[in-house]
């Protein structure tokens, strides 16, 4: 049972796989009506918990509005209503849609019959203490027009908490794209299985709280559908914990455990040199060698006393002139490089050097903004090693000038973007994504708006770096590393904005929770 509810917490599907997987259920002779009867009733039980029939005793039933579309979205919220009714809520539906689907007509009839009120006019509404959004679901491909646009804009300024079906009516069911205007809910349950536009960051000021209602689909039927396309998965605390190079065996020593070498910071940016190698220590690694200029040695040391610091001769402006690595040691020395945070656009003869080494290379900050100088796509086409890139969305443009605008479809984007380069590539936002150069997609399904401070980038870089240094002699594909990088950064965040609130979450402070993440 724990193997299928993990399996089914990592799929993320399309709309058109979505349709796929139900037509084979369909085509198994499973009726529709059976299917709307439990998926209604897994939501109705769901909504008992968030809101009791009587929140305040002696003040009366909390009072419930159906919003009810055309299709079986609208039939799911009709059962639901029904059920609501039965146990007390005081229900009202709106209906303004002139044709329905055959069997959600049926069960508005039968909601009359009953003697629930339905109204096309939404004011009668206005009054009601929480709505169930069942207008749209799945597949919705045009922008919404009046008079609906105008129904959902006007329950949108009621501010009443809003509860949607499968994904709140007016998004795009991959893209997570506003098509007109959306409802913005509060709880939304997506059901079966987790959609492609949940997990795109234009689409979370509408999502609110995201549930799946899981309604026992064939493993064979989601595994049939999907089997010839690049899986997108979310990433989850069983998948990253489990790449984590522990536990360690009980003989081993630090250069079995990993060597990484950074190489970052600049007089200008010293902090990033610092935050980045703070990241790498959190990750466990066994030897940490940071390759910094001179003049930043000393502050290093301070901090990182444990660490072996480099410092190399500077340029007039204070960035890495050139690598002085230690007597017998070249780059090939090290299981990982990490390379970028706090150069300088000054240091671009480093980045063309490490680019040309036979180590896992992760590129972020100036290192990736002197690859793109370089020609990110033909200078990466030369490399035999791993490289992870991982940009933000402006970096990200300046990359890429001929790939998918990141800002509408993040997936795509990230996708292209590795198949091109050969990169595993890491797209940095509220949900961060992550695609090897076969198309596989890894997403973060949570974070914090308290990451969204200079300085945690360069955390991450330097726990990633840490990370691919001690899995350099195991058999882990390099964007399971990534995503357990990214999973832990993020949860490190959301420790540490629950203890500190959000605008306590300095990159130092984060540093100081990742530990606290696999601790627990």
């Amino acid at each position: 049972m724990q193997d299928r509810q993990e399996y089914i917490s990592q799929v993320v599907v399309t709309a058109e796989q979505m349709r796929d997987i139900e037509g084979r259920i369909f085509a198994a002779k499973m009726p529709v009506a059976a299917l709307m009867e439990k998926v209604a009733g897994l939501i109705f039980r769901r909504i008992q918990v968030i809101i009791p029939p009587y929140p305040i005793p002696d003040q009366g039933k909390s009072r419930v509005g159906i919003l009810v579309g055309p299709g079986h979205n609208g039939g799911d919220a009709l059962v639901v209503a029904r059920e609501l009714h039965f146990r007390g809520y005081e229900v009202r539906i709106y209906s303004a849609f002139s044709k329905l689907k055959e069997l959600t007509s049926q069960h508005l009839h039968y909601a009359q019959s009953l003697g629930i009120p339905c109204y096309q006019e939404l004011t009668q509404l206005s009054d009601c203490d929480f709505f169930i959004d069942g207008l749209f679901g799945l597949g919705l491909e045009k922008a919404i027009a009046n008079p609906i646009a105008s129904t959902i804009n006007q329950i949108n300024n009621w501010h009443k908490p809003i509860i949607s079906i499968d994904l709140p009516s007016g998004l795009h069911t991959d893209t997570g794209e506003v098509l007109g205007t959306a409802i913005r809910a509060t709880y939304t349950f997506c059901l079966g299985l987790w959609k492609l536009g949940f997990l795109q960051d234009q689409a979370l000021d509408y999502i609110g709280k995201a549930e799946l209602i899981d309604f026992d689909i064939p493993l064979a039927d989601v595994q049939a559908v999907l089997q010839d396309a690049p899986q997108i998965k979310r990433i989850t605390k069983a998948t990253a914990l489990s790449t984590l190079p522990l536990p360690r065996p009980p003989v081993t020593h630090k250069y079995k455990e990993g060597h990484l070498l950074l190489i970052c910071g600049s007089r200008r940016y010293a902090g990033g040199a610092i935050l980045t190698a703070l990241g790498a220590r959190a990750s466990g690694v066994g030897m940490l060698s940071i390759a910094v200029p001179e003049s930043l040695k000393q502050l290093l040391v301070s901090h990182l006393p444990e660490a072996l610091i480099i410092g190399c001769p500077e340029t007039e402006t204070g960035a890495i002139a050139h690598l002085q690595l230690p007597e017998k040691t070249d780059l090939s020395s090290f299981n990982a490089i990490a390379c970028g945070p706090g150069l300088t656009k000054d240091a671009t003869s480093i980045v063309e050097q490490v680019i040309t080494s036979d180590r896992s290379l992760v590129l972020d900050a100036d290192g990736l903004n002197i690859l793109a100088q370089l020609g990110t796509i033909p200078t990466l086409k030369k490399r035999q090693a791993a490289t992870v890139l991982t940009p933000h969305t402006g970096e990200f443009q300046r990359l890429f000038h001929d790939i998918a605008d990141p800002k509408e479809d993040r997936v795509k984007a990230v996708q292209s973007a590795a198949m091109q380069t050969g990169a595993v590539v890491l797209l940095k936002g509220a949900r961060t994504a992550i695609s090897n150069p076969q198309g596989f997609v890894w997403i973060n399904p949570e974070s914090t708006p308290a990451l969204a401070r200079g300085g945690s980038g360069d955390v991450l870089t330097g726990l990633l770096g840490g990370l691919l240094a001690q899995a350099a002699t195991k058999q882990i594909a390099v964007e399971d590393i990534v995503a357990t990088a990214a999973w832990w950064h993020s949860q490190a965040g959301i420790l540490a904005a629950q203890e500190r609130t959000e605008l306590g979450v300095d990159a130092l402070t984060l540093t100081q929770y990742l530990m606290k993440v696999v601790s627990n």
